[in-house]
């Protein structure tokens, strides 16, 4: 998604009134500095919003806040502005939590919110558990050489109930628009979209639901309030009036202000888990990281545009690009949601799904998400895996643990090479890098790739070397009393660094 930062503006005007001073001060007949090449400096501050985790009683939630050290370019300095205090700071807090309608939301008995522990130092990992439904949702910010690249990783186990399952998501920044293909109005889903307000002003927010035969007519036309520094958990079936759709796809827009915005979703038979935002309409996708044992995968796609879209679909697999038996081709018709059910597809591998035009010379933009489900009967899990965006520089996931995260990386169209480190531990570890060469049109899964001495949670980091695009997904598997419980988290480009341009003052113009 889009992260816009603020700083970027401060930087530009320092830098014009440092290079105007120059020149102001110059001796008479002098030549006016020549303007150098924009420069990449690291963003000075980084903001993020996490939902409520769960509701229920039994809910069990750890939260891992991570820095990465450096600034994913290698040339940056990482020098940022300082934080209230005169140092850096890495903070969340609490949210309130209210209804759409304005009210307080209800979820359980009240606690006293337990807040993340701050980072306080690039490398280290810092955890914090919460247990039940009294954790809140978070907001905060990250300032100075911890901004660059902070992620918040959000774990949180339900071993019983409607509810059960293991749901992760990696804590988003604030937008003004998000698509989440493959939500449900189904009856045996309960799915929440969580609006929540990271800003001092109010925002307002449209939610809009499209199923198979396009737009389903909301109940809410007036827009959806979300207080500032507040929470609203909307649920998708009490939007609209139409019959319950086993396939929605859900877009969020701001009318004033901007929200954090995900996709809780629990399935009385499959499992629970998060629905994170999807990549921006393209003409093409990549939805990285099918664990190899999936018994079942569902393809949601949407176009947005006036024209329908043909897609060709393909599977990246650890030796190669192959086409799925059966179903290599998707039709998506404007403005409707199309469905495609995949069964038997890894089919002992794990791979990525790749989405092209099925003619080249009529792209159309969309976007698509899969529902993925492990295990059989009534011991499954559900989690879901959004399209992703490449990495163009670094991205991080933190709350990996031994013996129980995948790695993912796809390579769709040329080879390429990419940086992978393992932090230290939150509790003790020496971090590990290791560079990986990926071959053009496959999947490469690591497992091995863990911390030295691990004790705690660790984050992996993914910086881009060499070749074509790069995506990567992580895959955190807790089996628990023969579920198969898993989350599927994609990683998303840490925007740490903005490009600055170089800049004098030419008195000229004043002429």
């Amino acid at each position: 998604m889009k992260r816009t930062t603020l700083s970027l503006i401060a930087v530009a005007t320092t830098l014009a009134a440092v290079t105007g001073f120059a020149s102001l001060t110059a001796p008479d007949g002098a030549p006016a500095p020549e303007a150098k090449a924009a420069s990449r400096l690291p963003v000075e501050r980084t903001g993020l919003a996490c939902p409520a985790p769960s509701t229920s009683e039994v809910a069990e939630t750890r939260y891992t806040s991570y820095t990465p050290p450096g600034t994913g370019t290698g040339t940056a300095t990482g020098q940022g502005s300082p934080g209230k205090a005169g140092q850096p700071t890495a903070q969340l807090t609490a949210a309130a939590s209210t209804t759409a309608s304005g009210g307080t939301a209800q979820g359980g008995k009240a606690k006293t919110p337990k807040i993340p522990a701050p980072v306080t130092a690039p490398g280290k990992p810092v955890t914090s558990e919460a247990d039940g439904p009294g954790a809140p949702a978070l907001t905060g910010a990250a300032t100075g050489t911890l901004a660059p690249g902070w992620t918040v990783q959000q774990t949180t186990v339900v071993p019983a109930g409607g509810a059960r399952g293991l749901l992760g998501l990696s804590c988003g920044a604030a937008d003004t628009d998000f698509w989440f293909p493959a939500a449900s109005t189904a009856k045996e889903r309960q799915d929440y979209v969580h609006l929540t307000n990271p800003d001092d002003t109010a925002a307002v927010a449209d939610i809009e639901l499209y199923g198979p035969e396009g737009v389903l007519k909301s109940q809410f036309t007036d827009g959806i309030p979300v207080p500032a520094h507040a929470t609203v958990p909307v649920l998708l079936s009490t939007l609209t009036a139409a019959a319950p759709q086993q396939s929605v796809t859900v877009h969020v827009t701001t009318r004033s202000g901007r929200v954090g915005a995900a996709v809780g979703s629990a399935d009385e038979k499959l499992g629970s888990d998060w629905l994170a935002a999807a990549a921006d309409p393209a003409t093409t996708a990549v939805l990285p990281g099918i664990p190899a044992d999936a018994t079942s995968v569902r393809l949601v796609a949407f176009v947005p545009g006036d024209d329908d879209a043909d897609l060709k679909v393909q599977l990246a697999t650890q030796t190669g690009t192959i086409v799925p038996a059966g179903a290599g081709t998707l039709h998506v018709k404007s403005g409707m949601t199309a469905a495609l059910d995949l069964p038997d597809l890894t089919r002992g591998q794990a791979a990525s799904l790749l989405l092209t035009p099925s003619d080249p010379k009529k792209p159309t933009p969309f976007v698509a998400a899969l529902r993925v489900v492990r295990g059989k009967g009534e011991n499954t899990e559900v989690a879901f895996v959004p399209a992703t965006a490449a990495i163009s520089a670094r991205a991080t996931v933190a709350d990996n643990r031994a013996k129980a995260s995948t790695l993912s990386l796809t390579a769709p169209g040329a080879a390429a090479q990419v940086k992978v480190t393992a932090s230290a531990g939150s509790e003790g570890g020496t971090p590990v890098t290791r560079t990986v060469s990926l071959k053009a049109g496959t999947t490469t899964s690591l497992t091995d790739l863990v911390p030295g001495g691990v004790k705690g949670s660790y984050a992996l980091t993914v910086e881009k070397v060499s070749g074509g695009p790069v995506h990567a997904a992580r895959t955190l598997a807790l089996p628990q009393d023969g579920t198969p419980m898993f989350t599927v988290q994609t990683f998303v480009d840490d925007h740490g660094t903005v490009e600055v341009p170089s800049a004098h003052q030419d008195l000229g113009v004043l002429d």
